[in-house]
């Protein structure tokens, strides 16, 4: 969930209504061949041989000071809670993508070994409490604007980890990789390929009841922080509407304290002006304060899968959704998979509708997504040598398909069948969002 910013830069230009949706409608999405590819990975940081301690401060400081020093090609940066995450640049291919931040994952591990830490693939902490890492004026006011919608905002900050995936937003003609269709089968798949990986099923050092709990958190949220948009044939004005109907986070500062108001919207604050008139500076920020599972950053960002299990497991998200957006014909058997799922939406946004909460609750146990993931995982398989993917791989992705997808399990299962008493199963089930 990065997007960290530094500090407050002074309000320079201010904007209005109608500029605010000229410029959203201008740069979220940038149409044009899908070419190029990045991965955001997220890891919980534990001690390597009593991963139930936490880590004090003081280490993760040191650990984080020693890793600054190490030359990477990815972006590191921390998370509110002490989480690691590596960004990559955009690659012009999966398999340099792959290359690219696995090296970097080898020099950080090598670095976290040293002072007995390592980095741990999981969709949500199964023992510790939420506790605040850094201290930042924007995750002070990030906390205080969360807290009004209950605990969730806390865990979502300090105990969650993903794999996001990056991919550029597509043709502006319509077809299968046409920009309406990609952003309609990023909402839509994305419940697929949430449930094929969750892998979060413990809090408290209990289950949940869900499968992935990252996502629980997430749409506990609530719909004006966490959720999407209404999908309909024009993604640009629906997103435009939604990033001016969203409740503003906070009111930046130099100094001090963040204002956080409480329900003003932005397109409320440029009509007002109140407490100062919103800046371009202002609409950027904003912009990384909401956090839908399909997110147009100029490409698409698909922030609804859990992080993944062993040093590798991050490359088969990547891999099955590069091809499964990228391949013409991938994309097309994706699609199709995918359409009749459409109608358990009720038409409401993502993640806040039935669709979801059965691929967080359930995940592949549920027979259509248990469906339509094997069409999907299979028609991915089937393009990754179209898309130069080495046989590392596609014999990844082989496996995941046949342990997990095409048994309707996923990693999430393993925990629960763990015999420290997660096997007893999700009876103590949470409140449903």
């Amino acid at each position: 969930m990065s997007d960290a910013v530094s500090g407050c830069t002074r309000p320079r230009t201010t904007v209005t209504e109608a500029e605010v949706e000229a410029l959203v409608h201008g740069i979220c999405f940038k149409t044009g061949p899908p070419r190029r590819l990045g991965v955001e990975v997220e890891w919980l940081v534990h001690e390597l041989r009593a991963p139930r301690l936490p880590v004090s401060p003081e280490r993760l400081e040191a650990v984080y000071s020693a890793l600054r020093a190490v030359p990477l090609r990815s972006a590191l940066t921390v998370e509110p809670g002490g989480q690691l995450e590596l960004s990559s640049l955009p690659a012009a291919s999966l398999m340099e993508c792959v290359a690219t931040v696995s090296a970097d994952l080898d020099a950080v591990r090598a670095v976290l070994r040293e002072d007995g830490l390592a980095l741990v693939g999981l969709g949500h902490d199964p023992w510790h409490a939420p506790r605040r890492y850094l201290r930042q004026p924007r995750y002070d006011a990030m906390e205080a604007c969360l807290d009004r919608t209950g605990p969730a905002g806390r865990f979502m900050m300090c105990t969650s980890a993903s794999v996001q995936v990056c991919l550029d937003a597509g043709h502006e003609e319509p077809g299968p990789l046409g920009h309406v269709r990609r952003w309609w089968l990023a909402h839509h798949l994305g419940a697929v390929l949430l449930a094929a990986f969750a892998n979060s099923p413990l809090a408290g050092g209990r289950p949940t009841g869900w499968r992935s709990t990252r996502q629980l958190r997430w749409t506990q949220i609530g719909t004006g922080r966490a959720g999407g948009p209404p999908l309909d044939a024009d993604p640009r004005g629906a997103w435009t509407r939604h990033v001016l109907d969203a409740p503003v986070m906070c009111v930046r500062r130099d100094g001090g304290p963040w204002d956080v108001p409480e329900g003003m919207t932005f397109r409320e604050w440029t009509r007002t002006g109140v407490p100062r008139p919103p800046t371009r500076e202002d609409l950027d920020y904003h912009l990384t304060t909401l956090f839908p599972p399909v997110r147009p950053r100029g490409h698409l960002e698909l922030r609804m899968l859990d992080a993944q299990p062993g040093d590798d497991g991050w490359m088969v998200p990547l891999a099955v959704t590069a091809a499964l957006f990228d391949d013409p014909e991938a994309a097309e058997t994706a699609y199709r998979a995918v359409k009749p799922l459409a109608e358990r939406t009720l038409g409401l946004p993502a993640p806040h509708n039935p669709l979801y909460e059965d691929a967080a609750r359930d995940a592949l146990t549920d027979p259509e997504l248990r469906e339509a993931a094997v069409a999907c995982f299979t028609a991915a398989l089937a393009a990754l040598p179209r898309l130069g993917a080495t046989t590392e791989v596609t014999d990844a992705v082989a496996g995941y398909l046949e342990r997990y997808v095409q048994r309707g399990r996923c990693p999430a299962d393993d925990l629960l069948d763990m015999p420290d008493g997660a096997s007893r199963g999700p009876h103590g089930r949470e409140t449903r969002p």
